[in-house]
């Protein structure tokens, strides 16, 4: 890694997302530390051409065809590659130039470039948690061959990373995720079965893209976010734990063996994590007005009722189980926000499926990545087959 006072090129994957806007932003608040040499973007042409404009990457990636075409027609005063579809991303991920890269895209398709980028053995800002989720072990390999640093960005687990930093890992007693509850933790289970998308989609304290933030709702996105710490911290499924915190100022936090109980606090809002992901082991002023405790009137925690979000205990069975559970429950679970996206099926169906599909799928190890796109592309499959059949 380059010293602080040099420039550190980026990529972002991801750009048009919530963390590539963010990820840009703290970029362009650090002028003179950072250059943007490449971007990738889903079908947000119109915004990606606009950061194309304002930052003069080198390579970028559009995910159709078409869209990427339609780039190239557009008058550009200086030469960049363009590129499109999978490999396209996978381009800008392994882009010799890169210094660091933001792995910002949602789901599944985040995770060839994701391991594209583990490959190039760079630094690596760690946002698409279903990568390590599906192939945790499979990246942790590839790291351990390219020497490529994976630094967490989702809160929780930079809260983690940063508490564990100077700590003895064999001391540690238990690692606890913190989850805001979302918009329905106050709600009985009864009600919340039928929940609309739009209050789903009403989370209280977070601004994020849609699927995660039904995720946050079912609180599917804390599970997720169990088994990749299972990965990026190498700890058995014992020592893992969520509470609830519905203020969301600690992040996580760390009990060691003799009592003591660390802890991450910071405001709610994603820039910080990733800035720490773009400036580590340095840390800058931030972007952001400090944390004012004294405006705090509590901090509350609650044990999470399995009952109502039984996504979690779901999850937590897949820490102990072999790894095409964790791909399966990920996938399942993709295809059902989805749908309930698209109005196709109530809130509660939601969990109803994943647990459905993900029960009904054959365990065993996963050994590339072609046997992940397998087992994803078959429980999704069977999935949407269910769902059919509900209505």
């Amino acid at each position: 890694m380059k010293g602080l006072k040099d420039i550190r090129n980026v990529s972002v994957l991801g750009s048009t997302g919530s963390i590539g806007r963010n990820s840009l932003e703290i970029i362009s608040h650090f002028k003179g530390q950072f250059k943007v040499v490449g971007l990738s973007a889903g079908k947000n042409k119109k915004l990606l051409y606009q950061q194309i404009k304002e930052f003069k990457p080198e390579i970028v990636s559009l995910r159709d065809k078409m869209d990427a075409d339609e780039l190239k027609a557009q008058r550009l005063d200086y030469p960049i590659e363009i590129k499109y579809g999978q490999e396209g991303a996978e381009l800008v991920a392994g882009y010799e130039k890169n210094d660091i890269i933001i792995s910002a895209i949602t789901g599944i398709n985040g995770l060839k470039p994701t391991m594209a980028a583990v490959k190039s053995g760079k630094r690596v800002g760690l946002a698409n948690k279903e990568s390590m989720v599906a192939a945790g072990t499979l990246i942790n390999r590839e790291a351990s061959k390219s020497g490529a640093e994976i630094i967490p960005v989702d809160s929780e687990h930079s809260g983690v990373f940063q508490c564990l930093k100077k700590e003895n890992k064999h001391e540690v007693k238990k690692v606890i995720l913190t989850a805001s509850g979302g918009p329905f933790f106050r709600l009985s289970k009864k009600d919340i079965q039928n929940q609309s998308v739009e209050k789903a989609l009403n989370h209280p304290r977070w601004q994020m893209g849609k699927k995660i933030t039904i995720d946050s709702a079912t609180m599917m996105n804390k599970g997720l976010e169990l088994i990749e710490a299972r990965w990026l911290f190498d700890l058995p499924p014992a020592k893992l734990g969520v509470l609830i915190h519905p203020q969301s100022i600690v992040h996580s936090m760390v009990e060691m063996r003799d009592g003591s109980v660390l802890a991450q606090l910071s405001p709610t809002d994603m820039k910080i994590p990733i800035q720490f992901a773009l400036t580590f082991p340095h840390r800058e002023e931030s972007v952001l007005s400090s944390l004012d405790l004294s405006q705090v009137s509590s901090l509350d925690f609650y044990e999470v009722d399995l009952e109502k979000f039984p996504l979690i205990r779901l999850a937590t069975k897949a820490l102990e189980e072999k790894h095409s559970f964790s791909v399966a429950l990920n996938a399942s679970n993709e295809a059902a926000v989805h749908a309930f996206l698209k109005k196709e099926i109530s809130f509660s169906d939601i969990w109803e499926l994943v647990i459905e599909v993900t029960e009904e799928t054959n365990k065993k190890d996963i050994k590339t990545i072609e046997d992940i796109f397998k087992i994803d592309q078959e429980t999704r499959e069977r999935t949407w087959s269910k769902i059919r059949q509900r209505y």
